[in-house]
């Protein structure tokens, strides 16, 4: 086989800087830590030096997925807080029904943040009425009650290095604690959405491998960053409500059960998550602007160094006559609209609630209530198709005939 002609090589290696240079543009680009940013442009300059020997195509697929990687962290972005009480109080209001206590607790976990933040500015500390008042009439809202119930979009500015102390560093960690379908993850998100933060859910049930959270080495087969850096692409800021969801259910293999919780507490404690290292990037982050919130379905399977780190709040189980109200303004509503269904498609008379209600008295939370109910809609959804009737009401005597009776629930 005759040899590579020299301009042939020369074409190759040209093509190959080329595509290194378009590398080299997009870190420049980017709002890339000093240190990291030099690091990455090493890496680009000794693939240049490679190329010019042939040994290009080995080396530059790793590098350019770590470049990849690592220019789409969102460096420097920050969502900015909204932490007006009255607006949180609204919004948990909206989407979850009783649970006072835990609203109570969360409204002075943000009350907390309020000062905090109001300190840490060094602004004065005084009652300040965030909803906006009509002249002349001191009563009436400028905005609707349905918009001032939802929180503004996450407004995201940059980061500003001068600032050295964090309030949410100081802030407890809270984990709620209760069974399936109580609320853990709706209501984490509903605070997420009140405070004004990306919200992104890692779960950790069955977690075999520390690598999840702390990334694989760059020198891995299958290396990329863990769930914690993704956590900031996905959301976009570096700020994000992170909610590490059901922690007492790693693998309970000792060995890695032991190096999970140690993880964990180093991303919960305010004295180590300011560098949290990444096994794939190798590069400290600071992950104490995040707000972390964990849930768990009992303590025992969290360690005692971590519990101690946490604000436990226990969710118990919902009344029959709580679950009819959440069924009747809540879960209803949101199965007749998933189904394309109104109010004057269904209607449930008063005494029927209890009937539906009464045989998930023993279940805490409310996930078969809502299957049940929409087993209700995709019943009437059928018939209207079938031209049955555009109106059906459910009463004690028939409501039978929407549900399966071979399910178990009506025995």
């Amino acid at each position: 086989m005759a040899a590579p002609q020299t301009d042939d090589l020369a074409n190759v290696a040209s093509e190959e800087i080329a595509e290194i240079d378009a590398l080299v543009q997009k870190v420049l680009d980017a709002n890339l830590p000093e240190e990291l940013k030099t690091r990455s442009l090493n890496m680009l300059n000794r693939l240049k030096r490679l190329a010019k020997y042939g040994y290009f195509s080995k080396e530059f697929e790793p590098v350019e997925k770590f470049i990849g990687w690592v220019i789409r962290i969102p460096w420097g972005k920050l969502s900015v807080d909204n932490l007006d009480l009255e607006r949180v109080q609204k919004q948990l209001d909206s989407t979850h029904y009783g649970l006072q206590g835990v609203k109570e607790r969360i409204l002075e976990y943000v009350a907390m943040l309020n000062l905090l933040t109001k300190q840490e500015k060094g602004e004065p500390i005084e009652p300040i009425n965030s909803v906006p008042v009509a002249s002349g009439d001191p009563s009436k809202p400028v905005l609707p009650p349905e918009v001032l119930a939802q929180p503004p979009a996450p407004a995201v500015v940059a980061e500003k290095p001068e600032v050295k102390t964090n309030a949410i560093n100081k802030a407890p960690v809270i984990c709620f604690v209760g069974v399936q379908g109580i609320g853990k993850t709706s209501i984490a998100k509903s605070i997420a959405a009140a405070l004004g933060r990306k919200f992104i859910r890692i779960p950790l049930g069955g977690l075999a491998n520390v690598t999840e959270l702390r990334g694989v080495v760059k020198s891995e087969v299958n290396s990329e960053p863990g769930q914690i850096i993704k956590s900031f692409i996905r959301s976009e800021v570096m700020n994000p409500l992170i909610l590490l969801d059901e922690i007492d259910k790693v693998s309970k293999e000792n060995s890695v059960q032991a190096d999970v919780m140690a993880v964990l507490l180093e991303i919960l404690d305010p004295e180590q998550n300011y560098s949290f290292v990444d096994h794939y990037l190798d590069y400290p982050v600071d992950l104490s602007k995040c707000i972390f919130i964990c849930t768990a379905n009992n303590l025992g399977g969290i360690s005692a160094a971590l519990l101690d780190r946490l604000e436990v709040i226990r969710m118990i189980s919902y009344s029959d006559e709580e679950k009819i109200q959440i069924a009747r303004n809540y879960l209803l509503p949101h199965v007749m609209d998933e189904a394309g269904l109104t109010k004057e498609n269904i209607i449930f008379d008063d005494d029927v609630w209890p009937l539906v209600i009464r045989p998930m008295g023993f279940d805490a939370g409310i996930r078969q209530l809502e299957r049940t109910l929409k087993m209700f809609v995709r019943k009437i959804a059928k018939k209207i198709v079938l031209k049955e009737g555009s109106s059906f009401r459910i009463t004690k005597d028939n409501f039978k005939e929407y549900i399966p009776l071979d399910i178990g629930v009506f025995s």
